[in-house]
């Protein structure tokens, strides 16, 4: 679906809306992470049953927003490598632009070994986008925070994306819906963007074991958890010099429940 089809559906007339102001207090920066793939088709019957639970994040009237995130890696692409073989604890390292509020920020992520999601970031100049290390603070942010040394990272993957954010009503959870994903590989000149198409990934992000009313309407419409990473996504698609046997199979898979 396109930007414009995703920020006219029906179902928003019946949703609520909360600001980006209001939704500064969920940020969930320390949390559990859940992630789902599923078809577009999918996608909008779990809409429809989320209206009575579920608040839409609003940016000027936009309700689905452009996304545009960079990810970095070694020249031996350690941070993928590490993801393929199944390390438990693990960093990414991206610039990530909020194309409707033209924000741009340079984030480390990490995953512990317990399955928590722990994320500092910082505001970044977009001029520094491609460029991280150019920047000062951003520089000494990375030397600080992150695993790797700065010099030794380069741009690997770029990803776009529409994004369509949730917030239950107890503001306990959040749940992002990614669709129209592209990626491209930084490292190949002349790279074309490529994807699959109709996927949509879910993630359902929570602080603690409350109540989750979406994963009844998951378990409803029989959407199963998938790990899934975007970048290893990408990666695995675009990418024919990295390890790739895992997600190769992972991609069948979803491929097959996008057509099922």
């Amino acid at each position: 679906m396109t930007y414009e089809q995703l920020n006219t559906l029906p179902v928003w007339q019946n949703m609520p809306t909360i600001t980006l102001d209001e939704m500064s207090a969920i940020k969930l920066m320390n949390r559990v992470d859940t992630k789902y793939v599923m078809s577009e088709e999918k996608c909008m019957q779990l809409l429809e049953r989320a209206v009575g639970d579920y608040s839409v994040q609003i940016i000027d009237d936009v309700r689905a927003c452009r996304y545009s995130t960079l990810y970095y890696d070694t020249p031996e692409w350690e941070m993928y490598t590490v993801h393929h073989n199944r390390r438990l604890q693990r960093q990414k390292i991206r610039t990530r632009t909020y194309v409707e509020t033209d924000v741009t920020f340079i984030e480390v992520k990490n995953k512990t070994n317990t399955g928590r999601t722990k994320k500092k970031r910082i505001k970044l100049p977009e001029e520094y986008f491609y460029n991280v290390t150019a920047h000062d603070e951003a520089l000494a942010f990375l030397k600080e925070r992150a695993a790797y040394a700065p010099e030794s990272i380069s741009p690997s993957l770029t990803t776009q994306f529409t994004r369509i954010t949730l917030v239950n009503h107890a503001h306990t959870e959040r749940l992002t819906i990614d669709l129209n994903l592209a990626f491209c590989n930084m490292r190949e000149e002349g790279a074309e963007p490529t994807g699959i198409e109709r996927l949509v990934i879910v993630e359902l992000k929570q602080d603690g074991l409350c109540y989750s009313p979406m994963k009844q309407i998951l378990l409803d419409l029989r959407v199963k958890r998938f790990k899934v990473s975007k970048y290893c996504l990408g990666m695995a698609l675009s990418n024919d010099k990295v390890k790739r046997n895992r997600f190769k199979d992972k991609i069948r898979k979803i491929r097959k429940i996008i057509n099922t």
